[in-house]
């Protein structure tokens, strides 16, 4: 049978596939079309700049660190090139302890590097590469450059390092760099300078590192690098240099930082010294000190568990946080509010016979018998207690509080370091808010004030406060902001700025007054009839020094009595010293501490001698001078004293000791 074909159905079939075909290729078409005129009109710029980016690197260049250097230019803190071998963990293609016992074929990789690798892996972020060896020869990098094909996601890279020449002097002042933890980029990342830290791995730790970071780091600068589709540098189209750092010129004379803290031998304690006129610190004791060369590359374990669990501290900072009653060294504070309040005037005497009594409280002078018919001057000179006993009685806590606070006793003094503490300057008020949780044992009792008035008690001041006071005492009541860094020398334009260029303030004094107490502060170093506490230890000096004496105990021994030599070594009392001098036109001001170390005079005075003889005179200490030594048995306290329970109630009929200098 024929099957008759229908052509013009065929043709119609035909038609309509040749149209579908057609649409379909002009769809597919506009379709390229739409996504050429994205690509090339819409994203234009979008894609012109990623293409720039694979074709071009831009390359942060880290600014150099500025360098730091005392007020005569002596560099403290330096920068120096050097080789590191760093491993990026992300990128290894073998297991990391594999990557680093084939490393220690090559190089030399001490158990040390292992552990302080580790410890800083741990801190560092995943992607970043962490350095398992610093400074290498040359022979080591020609080594590891020989083999790197092996060792994917391992580099040598040139980085420049922090250096502090003078090792452990002034440490607590420098402080110290370290790599930047992950806290730490966080909150880079966060703050307005992120981007300009892009290739900086270390940053300040500590000190003036720490406080000057954003002067001492500098602007970064960049390079665009043209790069192959291989990732491989072919040329430089521009670079941006960097702004080296600002070099910080410090206030401190290092050869007088180096005198104070050879004179302190093997004691412990702080020294803080400082211009009046201008604030200027000119020395910042902190003993013992430590190496901060120990944390630039990342600190071992070994050294930081000597450093950290030493009984000395060595990493305290103690003239910013170490808080120490101030003993008799705050008499002629007291002496003066006498004056300014007029409760004294300079011949007001009394007949001290050794002890002072308040509600049936025996409060005993430092000499058994009294020292005699006592005023304002002899006070001070021979360092009378029952005088501030009986002055402290009249005055009342709360104007003691009132005038002492402007010399900047219990307040922070604003120098440039962090975690200052503001120590303790007692009134009823704080007494309160210090025992809210026990009403009764917030009450001010009188005993309270007794003591506070010879500088013990509650009384709790560092000795950054003490030289402060002393130096705004020197200079007749006009205050300077203490100050570590003097001027800032900026890294580009080498311009210098002062950076306390005027006072902070004047505490209204009657000049008169405070000429009455320099005159009792001159006894006490140059007066062998009154006889002044500290006479022996400045006999012959050229200049004349106001001074003051203090001992403070460490702990109270309630209701017993106090045997120096029978005292653990470490629970003796505390040397004080504070001076200035010239008295009449004062160049250097000071305040120092020496802990357990027994009588100011004739442990702490010494050390001062020694710094204002090279200050005022440039004398050195002889090569037969030694440090002060440390005796083994102090000499023991006289019988009758007792030493009391700081700032604690009495009953009657107790005996309270004072102050020996």
């Amino acid at each position: 049978m024929t099957e008759i074909k229908d052509s013009d159905r065929e043709i119609h079939l035909f038609r309509m596939r040749l149209t579908a075909m057609v649409l379909f290729v002009f769809i597919c078409f506009g379709l390229l079309v739409a996504r050429f005129v994205w690509l090339q009109v819409v994203k234009h710029d979008q894609y012109m700049a990623q293409a720039e980016d694979n074709r071009i690197a831009l390359v942060p260049i880290v600014p150099n660190r500025g360098l730091i250097v005392d007020r005569n230019g002596v560099v403290l803190a330096s920068n120096y090139s050097a080789y590191t071998l760093e491993i990026t963990p992300s990128k290894l293609e073998a297991n990391l302890d594999s990557v680093i016992d084939e490393l220690a074929k090559l190089v030399t990789i001490e158990p040390k590097d292992r552990k302080r690798f580790k410890r800083l892996l741990e801190e560092s972020r995943n992607f970043s590469s962490v350095p398992i060896r610093t400074r290498l020869t040359d022979d080591e990098v020609a080594r590891f450059t020989a083999q790197r094909f092996r060792f994917p996601g391992v580099e040598v890279q040139a980085r420049l390092f922090r250096q502090y020449p003078l090792g452990e002097v002034a440490s607590h002042v420098l402080g110290y760099i370290g790599r930047i933890n992950q806290n730490e980029a966080k909150a880079i990342e966060a703050s307005d300078d992120a981007a300009n830290y892009n290739g900086t791995d270390h940053i300040g730790k500590e000190g003036l590192e720490k406080s000057y970071e954003h002067q001492l780091h500098g602007q970064t600068g960049y390079e665009e690098v043209e790069r192959s589709a291989g990732g491989r540098a072919i040329r430089t189209l521009s670079r941006t240099p960097p702004v080296p750092g600002s070099k910080l010129i410090l206030s401190i004379d290092i050869e007088l930082q180096k005198i104070v803290e050879q004179a302190f031998g093997d004691y412990r304690g702080a020294l803080v010294a400082i211009e009046p006129s201008t604030g200027d610190v000119l020395a910042y004791v902190s003993k013992p000190g430590y190496d901060p060369n120990l944390f630039v590359d990342g600190i071992d374990t070994q050294s930081w568990t000597e450093l950290n669990t030493s009984p000395d501290k060595p990493l305290m900072n103690r003239p910013l946080s170490g808080t120490y009653p101030p003993g008799s060294t705050f008499k002629p504070y007291m002496a003066l509010a006498a004056l300014e309040y007029g409760l004294r005037k300079p011949d007001y005497g009394i007949n001290d016979p050794g002890f002072f009594m308040l509600g049936g409280h025996r409060f005993n002078d430092d000499k058994k018998g009294g020292h005699g018919y006592i005023d304002m001057y002899r006070s001070i000179a021979m360092s009378c207690d029952v005088y501030y006993y009986q002055l402290g009685n009249d005055m009342g806590i709360d104007r003691i509080h009132d005038f002492m606070q402007p010399f900047g006793f219990g307040e922070k003094t604003g120098i440039d370091l962090e975690h200052e503490k503001t120590g303790v300057l007692p009134s009823q008020q704080w007494k309160r808010e210090r025992f809210r949780r026990n009403p009764r044992a917030g009450k001010w009792v009188g005993g309270d004030t007794i003591s506070i008035s010879i500088g013990n008690g509650f009384n709790s001041y560092t000795p950054l406060q003490m030289a402060h006071a002393v130096a705004t005492l020197a200079n007749d009541g006009v205050i300077m902001k203490p100050h570590l860094v003097k001027m800032l020398e900026d890294g580009g334009s080498h311009v210098r700025t002062l950076t306390v260029p005027k006072e902070s303030g004047r505490i209204p004094l009657k000049q008169e007054n405070i000429d009455v107490i320099k005159r009792a502060m001159v006894g006490v170093t140059s007066d062998p009839k009154a006889p002044g506490t500290a006479v022996l230890q400045f006999r012959g000096v050229p200049y004349t020094v106001a001074g003051k004496t203090g001992t403070a105990q460490v702990v109270g021994l309630k209701g017993q009595k106090y045997n120096a030599a029978a005292t653990p070594e470490r629970l003796r009392d505390n040397a004080l010293f504070i001076a200035f001098a010239p008295a009449d036109h004062p160049r250097i001001a000071l305040a120092l501490v020496v802990e357990n170390a027994g009588w100011g005079a004739s442990v702490a005075a010494p050390i001062a001698r020694k710094a204002l003889d090279y200050y005022l005179l440039g004398k050195r200490p002889g090569e037969a001078d030694k440090p002060a030594p440390k005796p083994a048995d102090p000499v023991p306290a006289d019988e009758d004293q007792v030493a009391p329970t700081a700032g604690a109630d009495f009953k009657p009929g107790g005996e309270t000791p004072g102050n020996k200098d």
